[in-house]
């Protein structure tokens, strides 16, 4: 007696497509996150000001460093990778860790003694009030308050070592 047996094209299919699953579900559960990654900014203008949003979700603020000038901002730090612990088998891993830097060109010239920021839950706001006429001169930004202070040209910086 004759069986006769029929293909069945789809089913073979999905079952190609379940071991292909499953072979970039092992490749991709390798603990190898890129080291770099940017940011996601949103930047909102208003007559006085610009306000800048960076999304930076498991940033500590300690680790992000802000500089400001009157035609651009940058903004970077370090997100640290998720510890595993012993006995623990990392399988998947979709999050970016690392260094990361931001520099958003502005529109208009800002006040760079001006800035200020904060940042709460995962989100750093920077306020960015705009200037008539100034220089171009990078100040450090601080995010708990603290006064910025200006970053010296290096022509100042010679010139105050020759008078001492």
């Amino acid at each position: 007696m004759l069986v006769r047996r029929y293909w069945q094209p789809f089913s073979e299919a999905n079952v190609v497509k379940q071991q292909l699953d499953q072979l970039f579900d092992e490749l991709t559960a390798a603990p190898s996150a890129p080291t770099t990654w940017t940011p996601a900014a949103t930047l909102v203008e208003s007559e006085e000001a610009l306000t800048l949003y960076v999304q930076l979700p498991g940033v500590d603020v300690d680790k992000i460093d802000i500089q400001a000038s009157r035609e651009v901002v940058a903004i970077s730090g370090q997100r640290p990778a998720l510890e595993v612990g012993e006995g623990e088998t990392l399988r998947r891993n979709e999050f970016r860790y690392g260094a990361f830097r931001r520099v958003v060109s502005l529109p208009v010239g800002i006040e760079p003694t001006g800035v200020s920021a904060s940042y709460e839950a995962g989100i750093l706001v920077l306020h960015l009030p705009k200037a008539e006429d100034v220089r171009n001169k990078v100040v450090k930004v601080s995010i708990a308050g603290t006064a910025p202070a200006a970053i010296a040209d290096s022509t100042e910086a010679s010139a105050d070592n020759a008078a001492e």
